[in-house]
């Protein structure tokens, strides 16, 4: 087995931090802009398969993590042009990831925020495939984050459709 090369190893270190603070800020940001979205989501007619409101930290925390991995996974395989659309892909899914909690709870543009995590699908079906040409890894990694971003695209049309 060959050692890595100290600095290598800090960049490695560096793009891992740097990929754990981008999830971190995509989640605070969503936060911020629905600090009560517990609360909204209770007074909202669910459907039978809604999950109760604490489940979603736990799993987001739990999806978050993954996606921070894949990310750093990625960014390892070296520079590159597959690498660079890999990661910009991984960007643009983040953002619509962030922009998805304020339209839904924060405005409650229910139909809209439905039209956005549809957008989210498809790019983050993009970004599967990028990260897996990449790195297998990283590819299944974000598959947990897929199925539930398609189960939370049921829910949200299914609150959509009931609250209207």
């Amino acid at each position: 087995m060959v050692a890595e090369h100290p600095r290598a190893r800090s960049r490695s270190a560096l793009a891992l931090a740097i990929s754990l603070l981008a999830v971190v800020a995509a989640s605070a940001l969503g936060g911020l802009a629905s600090a009560s979205s517990a609360e909204v989501y209770r007074r909202l007619e669910q459907p039978a398969f809604a999950p109760p409101s604490w489940v979603f930290g736990p799993t987001w925390t739990l999806l978050y993590a993954l996606m921070a991995i894949a990310a750093w996974l990625v960014w390892r395989t070296g520079p590159g042009r597959e690498t660079n659309r890999a990661l910009t892909l991984y960007a643009v899914q983040l953002v619509l990831n962030a922009a998805w909690t304020p339209l839904f709870f924060g405005l409650g543009w229910r139909g809209i925020a439905f039209a956005e995590l549809s957008v989210l699908l498809v790019v983050l079906v993009a970004t599967v495939v990028a990260f897996w040409r990449r790195s297998a890894v990283a590819g299944a990694l974000l598959l947990p984050y897929l199925a539930w971003s398609a189960f939370a695209l049921c829910l949200n049309f299914a609150v959509w459709q009931l609250n209207n």
